[in-house]
């Protein structure tokens, strides 16, 4: 944690006029999560863990082609195998044959034909896991293999892989005067590579026939209504029939939505009236669920002899894979923040996600906008070398800032104190050069004992400013409900938002001690039976549920306070709760609230409904978002100028949060979020040549690990409350995961004087071919 970080943890910790440290309590402090004990003991219910009577294993055959017809299914000698239970391929699916959140497109197995390398064909159910896969692979196809569109830019042109064509969404988006034109003009092309997730758990889940007919899923989803509406038409029964359990969730960087293993699993426990389970092995995981959208940005830049903005064109492919998932969503996103957290007068983007037969994308952390922050901040840094300028000073004379308008022609309503942030990470102290501490010579890329010498290494210093939208856009209807109880001292939250790793549950803790001044609060587990709180993405549980409990509470309260005012003769509103105790205005008035609350039972149910927003029109115009975080960063590096190796040394981070509403989450939820940008911007790329996924593993798909994780300084929390936000929180873990690959970019380009253009930074793109010089920082 950065100084910065623990000084804002330090000051919201209370003693007590003893001197010794008083419980943690209500908002502000760093208050540990419930189940920290049981996730650290492995007593934690995920579903890989669970169990039921009769247990049969379920096993998923996969497409081993991206394109290719599929000329007949047998199943014969699966189903005749000893121990195995039921095949299922889409001729067993009795509902709805498609499904998908952004549009039904995706089948719940193929039929005629597979679109990517993975494609579910079919699911056996057999008495033992081996089993299950030894039937499944018994399954025979026949493929009439089919030439992959794997290429975006080819999918304008190419056959209709798909009824609904190879076009998802195009936006194209027209603000100012298209004959603008600058003193200054730079221009670019960018690719941005595949992401994986990448869950710390695969997926798994456990399937239980019910009694009506219906049955109950257990599983690690992150939207279970979403999953609950989805199952029931695919299997042709009411919604009230089908209920999805949340167990523990191992990680989600996404929603974890895909539904290729948990629709079979659900078929096979109707279809053997026995309780299935699957746990995906990691190559099943890499093949089924979503990734980020590739991409290809091509810019171009126009500004006046001082450096500021005038223009900027652009054109955004996203390569959406074989089916359309949130690709609309995402596209939005990079079209609306194409420009960035810059003022730009004149903007003419367009966008286009199309459909090819590489693996699915969709909803990844920072979707849309991590593509374009890495396009336009490199092409800052065109300019700034163009014109002769300091990176930093470049971008502090365009930042934008509250009453902004953003190229969708919105105005910027909420805190956007984007030249603070730039400030702080600008003033903020560099890191000494290695040279200058021998004994950490060992930190050089490659080490002492590796292949590069310390006298081939170079430092740079980068920037990069990013943003984001919280929310759903364009119109999606964000709404929560959250139930809180008290029964005698004790108080439960009943709220569908699922705990994903986000802190929903700490938080709801959290803000029914602060309201109602309780100490045992507990959240209910999640299932269907409860109202729907939607999605977990984009920050909804913090602003959204957190608003619901908020409200909810808040009625709890008044039912409590009321009868007291009552008898004391004065108003409900000259009450008020602190520290345990209910007092009065005047100081006549003062008891424990747990005495208040023996032998009552009290409860309310509320909603939350952020204002509405509304879809783009077809000029790229409309007010889509709720709210935006923004986040500046400024990376350190290490390049070795003669192999290309890159270390990130220090990424100092300055943040928008709004409020700090438990420090010690919040510093997690930032350096968590900059770390999954490191591997974003030097080693994570899921590569599919031909459309087939290569090293669907761990050990080929490089996550960064511990050593890989830089210095990450918090030096600055900007503390601007969001009025339209409950608590005027912001969500804080997107954010930085947008900007950190883009500051690491622009930290290489300034250490090698290599252009970078493409994401992860490839070693042949750090290479330096001609020179070698002692270990600098880029202008000393």
């Amino acid at each position: 944690m950065s100084n910065e970080a623990a000084t804002v943890q330090a000051a919201r910790t209370t003693e007590d006029a003893a001197g010794t440290e008083a419980p943690p309590r209500g908002l502000g402090v760093s208050l540990p999560a419930a189940d920290t004990r049981a996730q650290t003991e492995g007593t934690f219910p995920y579903a890989a863990d669970l169990w039921a009577e009769g247990l049969l294993w379920a096993a998923v055959l996969r497409s081993p082609h991206p394109h290719a017809r599929i000329a007949s299914i047998d199943t014969t000698h699966a189903r005749e195998m000893p121990g195995v239970h039921a095949v299922v391929t889409h001729e067993d699916v009795p509902g709805t044959p498609v499904y998908e959140r952004g549009r039904s497109d995706r089948p719940v197995f193929a039929s005629d034909v597979v679109r990517h390398h993975g494609e579910a064909i079919a699911a056996v159910a057999a008495d033992h896991p081996d089993t299950a896969r030894m039937a499944a692979a018994a399954v025979i196809v026949e493929y009439e293999v089919l030439d992959p569109v794997i290429d975006p830019e080819q999918a304008f042109e190419a056959e209709p892989l798909h009824p609904d064509g190879n076009l998802i969404r195009h936006i194209p988006l027209r603000h100012g005067d298209p004959d603008a034109a600058g003193e200054l003009v730079v221009d670019g092309l960018y690719r941005i590579g595949r992401q994986d997730p990448a869950p710390i758990g695969a997926e798994a889940g456990l399937a239980v026939p019910r009694p009506d007919g219906g049955v109950e899923l257990y599983l690690a989803s992150t939207d279970p209504h979403g999953d609950r509406d989805e199952a029931a038409a695919a299997f042709d029964l009411d919604p009230e029939r089908v209920k999805i359990v949340v167990t523990g969730v191992p990680g989600a960087t996404a929603d974890r939505e895909d539904q290729s293993f948990r629709l079979p699993l659900g078929l096979l426990a109707l279809k053997t009236g026995c309780p299935v389970k699957l746990t995906a092995t990691r190559e099943e995981s890499f093949l089924g669920h979503a990734h980020r959208h590739p991409t290809l940005l091509r810019y171009r830049h126009h500004a006046d002899a001082e450096g500021r903005l005038v223009k900027v064109e652009a054109q955004i492919l996203l390569d959406a894979g074989a089916y359309a998932d949130t690709s609309s969503d995402a596209l939005a996103a990079a079209v609306s923040f194409a420009c960035g957290p810059y003022v730009v007068p004149n903007a003419f983007i367009e966008g286009w996600a199309v459909r090819t037969n590489n693996p699915p994308s969709g909803h990844v952390r920072g979707e849309g906008a991590l593509q374009v922050c890495a396009a336009y901040e490199a092409q800052m840094d065109k300019l700034a070398r163009k014109l002769g300028l300091d990176p930093a000073e470049l971008r502090m004379r365009n930042v934008m800032a509250t009453g902004d308008v953003l190229p969708t022609g919105q105005t910027v309503t909420c805190p956007a104190p984007v030249a603070e942030l730039l400030e702080a990470v600008r003033d903020h102290p560099l890191p000494p050069l290695p040279k200058d501490t021998p004994e950490d010579e060992w930190l050089l890329p490659g080490g002492p004992e590796g292949a590069g010498e310390p006298g081939a290494v170079r430092r740079g210093v980068g920037y990069g400013l990013g943003m984001v939208h919280m929310l759903g856009g364009e119109g999606a209807d964000e709404v929560s409900t959250a139930t809180v109880k008290v029964q005698d001292g004790v108080a439960t939250v009943l709220c569908a938002a699922v705990e994903t790793g986000q802190g929903f549950t700490t938080l709801a803790r959290q803000i029914v001690q602060e309201i109602l001044g309780v100490d045992e609060v507990r959240v209910a587990p999640v299932d269907t039976d409860q109202p729907s709180a939607g999605a977990g993405s984009r920050g909804r549980h913090t602003w959204v549920s957190g608003g619901a409990v908020e409200r909810a509470a808040k009625m709890v309260r008044t039912q409590l306070l009321a009868p007291l005012a009552h008898k004391f003769g004065m108003s409900a509103e000259l009450l008020q709760i602190s520290d345990g105790r209910i007092t009065s205005y005047d100081g006549v008035l003062s008891t424990p609230v747990a005495d208040e609350l023996v032998g009552k039972e009290l409860w309310a149910t509320a909603q939350c409904r952020p204002h509405p927003t509304e879809p783009l029109d077809e000029s790229g115009q409309g007010d889509a978002f709720v709210g935006m975080a923004f986040c500046a960063i400024r990376a350190v590096v290490d390049v070795d100028i003669e192999i290309g190796s890159v270390r990130v040394v220090e990424l100092a981070v300055a943040q928008d949060v709004g409020r700090v509403l438990n420090p010690a989450q919040l510093a997690a939820r930032i350096e968590a979020g900059v770390t999954q940008g490191v591997g974003a911007a030097l080693t994570e790329n899921l590569r599919t040549p031909r459309g087939l996924v290569r090293h669907p593993d761990l050990t080929g798909y490089a996550l960064p690990t511990a050593l890989d994780v830089p210095d990450i300084r918090i030096v600055k929390l900007v503390e601007e409350r969001d009025v339209v936000a409950p608590f005027g929180a912001k969500a804080v873990s997107a954010v930085p995961v947008v900007t950190s690959p883009a500051a690491i970019a622009a930290a290489v380009r300034a250490a090698t004087g290599r252009p970078v253009n493409r994401l992860p930074v490839r070693p042949q793109a750090a290479v330096v071919t001609s020179g070698r010089d002692r270990l600098v920082r880029s202008g000393d």
